[in-house]
């Protein structure tokens, strides 16, 4: 009951602590705990019995003890407050301001588990998002309300690349800008501070709300954060019509938190020591994502994951994969070529691309000009396999075309300048120029019209 106070805990085991459970308590519910001189600390209900009640405490536990310990059920759920205000602010992982200034000013409080979205009341994603960078928009397309995650490796420039797409994002089909949430879950306080230095240098940062937990604050914050920036993204979108560019990293870290949780709670673990409920759990957070009936506003998600030992087939991003509409992989031979951004064309994906491109929305020859390249690209992969082998001289002429087309394709197409933002118009210049390296016949993936309207044409 809220307003009263309950004296002892039956125990304290790392953030987690049980408690003699009220009548009307709640899963989630907010639980106030105070030690004995008074220091307060904040907990959510993770789990009810007939008797007792799980709480997770956000902070160190070090001082409570069974006996003096006083808890109060504050009867709500964990709240973000909301409004417009929230543009250019920073905040901690519980939604706290972190950038030295007081808490806007509204009324208004959001739950920051937020809604189920109602999959009748979801509006097809289809409008393109040009982010500038050649091997996004030109191969695996950015759609308006798209989940499309970037799966990359510990020291490969994942933070540099969310950087300059949150930079350079924009609509194409509207005059609308992006506005632009970030959160930070588990990050250096370096890496902090790199994103907050680039918006401020960019210009962008007002448009920015940023929630950092840093690696150094309680791995349990990490569990609030994405939920905070989501509740965040939701009011901006689907309440005040605006379109919402959510970027999470990194995944990896929260997929760890909740592991060390399960583990403190003495659950049944599932793969690699992970909880059974990690998809449903990844699911809450990523399908929070989108567009609904009834508002202009679309919320758009980028999540970033770390791939421990560079394993795509390691349970975070294996169920990533699931659950999101394509990925977009970096990769360290590439980057190890000096090549930026160092992503991986071939297993790269984007599944909505097909339903942002063509005519009236980027160009007419789009699409099959990315079939082409893809092919063409794998093509040179086989060739360079079998060089190895045999011998590059060995090659047939055709062949030298084709490792020509590679090398062209990974220092012109692939690669480009952090701050370079190229126009859709650019990009497809670049491929059409590359794929002149190769024999018209070779083009089997391009309609011939296509071909004789684009295709640079040879000097005699």
């Amino acid at each position: 009951m809220k307003g009263i106070e309950y004296k002892g805990i039956q125990t304290v085991d790392g953030p987690i602590i049980v408690v003699r459970r009220s009548e009307d308590v709640f899963f989630g519910e907010i639980v106030a705990v105070r030690d004995r001189t008074g220091q307060k600390r904040i907990g959510r209900i993770i789990d009810v019995s007939t008797d007792a009640a799980v709480v997770q405490v956000f902070g160190s536990t070090t001082g409570l003890d069974l006996e003096e310990t006083r808890v109060e059920f504050l009867d709500t759920p964990l709240e973000l407050r909301v409004g417009t205000e929230l543009l250019g602010r920073v905040f901690n992982g519980l939604g706290e301001p972190a950038d030295g200034y007081p808490e806007i000013m509204s009324s208004q409080k959001r739950n920051i588990n937020g809604n189920p979205i109602n999959p009748y009341a979801r509006v097809y994603p289809k409008d393109f998002i040009q982010t500038g960078i050649s091997a996004i928009d030109g191969l695996n397309t950015l759609i308006r309300g798209q989940k499309l995650p970037i799966f990359s490796g510990s020291g490969l420039p994942h933070n540099r690349l969310a950087a300059q797409i949150i930079r350079q994002a924009k609509i194409r089909s509207a005059d609308e800008t992006f506005v632009m949430v970030f959160a930070g879950m588990g990050i250096k306080y370096d890496v902090s501070q790199f994103f907050i230095r680039s918006f401020e240098e960019s210009g962008v940062l007002s448009r920015v709300v940023m929630f950092h937990s840093l690696a150094d604050a309680p791995s349990i914050e990490r569990i609030i954060t994405p939920r905070c920036a989501l509740t965040a993204a939701e009011y901006l979108a689907f309440e005040k019509n605006m379109h919402v560019l959510v970027v999470l990293t990194d995944v990896s870290n929260y997929c760890e938190a909740l592991r060390e949780i399960s583990t403190t709670r003495g659950e049944v673990p599932g793969r690699k020591g992970y909880p059974g409920y990690l998809y449903s759990d990844l699911a809450e957070i990523y399908e929070r994502a989108g567009r609904v009936k009834g508002s202009a506003g679309s919320i758009t998600q980028i999540p970033i994951l770390t791939m421990p030992n560079d394993d795509i087939s390691h349970p975070i991003p294996d169920l990533t994969g699931y659950i999101t509409e394509g990925q977009i992989v970096l990769d360290r031979e590439l980057a190890q070529k000096g090549a930026y951004p160092p992503i991986a064309a071939l297993p790269s994906l984007s599944r909505l691309m097909k339903d942002g491109i063509g005519e009236g929305m980027t160009r007419e020859d789009h699409k099959d000009l990315s079939s082409q390249l893809f092919a063409a690209y794998s093509q040179v992969k086989s060739i360079r396999n079998l060089a190895s082998i045999i011998g590059e001289e060995e090659l047939s002429a055709l062949d030298k075309k084709y490792l020509l087309f590679g090398e062209r394709f990974e220092k012109e197409f692939l690669t480009q300048g952090e701050f370079e933002d190229r126009p859709i118009e650019r990009t497809l210049e670049i491929g059409w120029d590359i794929l002149s390296a190769l024999p018209k016949s070779e083009l089997y993936r391009i309609a011939p019209a296509l071909i004789d309207k684009y295709l640079p044409r040879k000097d005699a």
